[in-house]
C-alpha cells in the first residue's frame, strides 16, 4: 500500500500541519474566564497588633539593651548599663528583680540588629522561666 491514500485515482497529501483554532479558542475562553473571576477574589486581611500606650509605667524596670555590635547590657532602675553576656544574663535579671518575678523586663536593641538576636535574648530569658519579657518600641515612625 502506498504511504498517500488514493480516492477517485487523485492523490491526496498527507496532513502534517498542526491545526490551531481549537487551541486558540480554549486560550481565550481561559483567559476571559480569568479575568471575570480575578476582581470577585478576596484578598487575606492579617490583623497586625498596634501598640498603645501604657496607663502608668511601672515602678521599677529590668532593661536588657543590645547594641549595634550585639553586645549585651543590663540596666536596673534608670541606672548605668552594666555589661552582661548571655551566658550570665538570666541569672543577672533575677538578681535585678531582687526575687520580685512580676517587675518587667524589656529588651532594648539597636534597630540593626539581625532579628536572629534578639530572638535568642528571649529564649534564654524564657528557657529560664522569667516572667513579664517584652519588647521596646518606638511611637510614630
Amino acid at each position: 500500500m502506498p504511504a498517500l491514500a488514493t480516492r477517485g485515482g487523485r492523490r491526496r497529501r498527507a496532513m502534517n500541519e498542526i491545526n490551531m483554532v481549537p487551541f486558540i479558542d480554549v486560550m481565550l475562553v481561559l483567559l476571559i474566564i480569568f479575568m471575570v473571576t480575578a476582581p470577585l477574589i478576596t484578598t487575606g486581611i492579617v490583623d497586625v497588633p498596634t501598640v498603645g500606650r501604657s496607663q502608668q509605667r511601672p515602678a521599677s524596670v529590668v532593661e536588657v539593651l543590645i547594641g549595634a555590635d550585639e553586645k549585651l547590657r543590663l540596666r536596673a532602675d534608670q541606672q548605668e548599663p552594666q555589661p552582661v553576656t548571655l551566658a550570665t544574663l538570666a541569672g543577672r535579671v533575677r538578681l535585678a528583680q531582687a526575687g520580685n518575678a512580676e517587675v518587667p523586663v524589656v529588651i532594648s536593641a539597636d534597630r540593626g540588629i539581625k532579628y536572629d538576636t534578639v530572638m535568642g535574648v528571649m529564649a534564654v530569658l524564657q528557657r529560664e522561666r522569667i516572667k513579664r519579657v517584652g519588647l521596646t518600641v518606638r511611637q510614630g515612625s
